[in-house]
């Protein structure tokens, strides 16, 4: 399998540690693309509609896309125990959890749009201050509702790979006043898988 991906992405990074953690990445070639919206690549096109990583190549099979689609699907190539529940309310909590963390990135993101990516004077303070706001109230959620001591699963890989990111960026911060959320997530860093995948490398525009 080929996983094209991108060294500052946090859904690609995502996708990678579940290989990781899974005992999946020496099956995996680790293809580096840059995207954005502003800047068209083929390569990616070609395998995405969307034009964005992560991609996985499978030989003989359709490529699949979507960091949420690619790690359900690697859940099912490996024997251990699955990172994704398959049923009941496990399934549906390790799946908010994701959720959330998806929306951690997306309006980390679009703050960043607003602060430093879009032309000075076409930048709108008050958007960006609305999707801080969300920022801040996910990570008052998550220090309320996240299972800090539950065995791994995806939605923990999806929350970290996220806050990674975040503070990457120098994004607003999830640290003050989240004790609990603070000390999982740097226990979390210290794991093989992340220490694997560093974040690095600036978007081209």
């Amino acid at each position: 399998m080929q996983l094209l991906y991108q060294t500052h992405s946090p859904y690609a990074r995502k996708a990678l540690v579940f290989a990781h953690e899974v005992g999946l990445a020496e099956r995996i070639e680790v293809i580096h693309h840059e995207t954005s919206p502003t800047l068209r690549n083929d390569a990616v096109y070609a395998q995405n509609p969307l034009g964005k990583v992560p991609v996985l190549l499978r030989s003989g099979l359709p490529p699949l896309f979507d960091s949420d689609i690619i790690c359900a699907y690697l859940d099912t190539l490996h024997d251990g125990r699955k990172l994704i529940p398959a049923e009941g309310e496990a399934r549906w909590h390790v799946l908010r959890l994701q959720a959330i963390a998806q929306a951690l990135a997306d309006f980390g993101i679009k703050v960043r749009w607003e602060t430093v990516r879009r032309p000075e004077a076409l930048r709108y303070p008050a958007l960006r201050d609305g999707y801080a706001r969300k920022l801040i109230e996910s990570y008052d959620w998550l220090e309320r509702e996240l299972d800090d001591r539950a065995p791994l699963h995806v939605g923990h890989i999806a929350i970290a790979t996220a806050l990674s990111w975040l503070e990457f960026r120098e994004l607003p911060g999830f640290r003050a006043g989240r004790p609990r959320l603070s000390a999982w997530f740097d226990a979390f860093e210290q794991r093989d898988s992340m220490r694997a995948t560093p974040l690095s490398g600036e978007t081209h525009d």
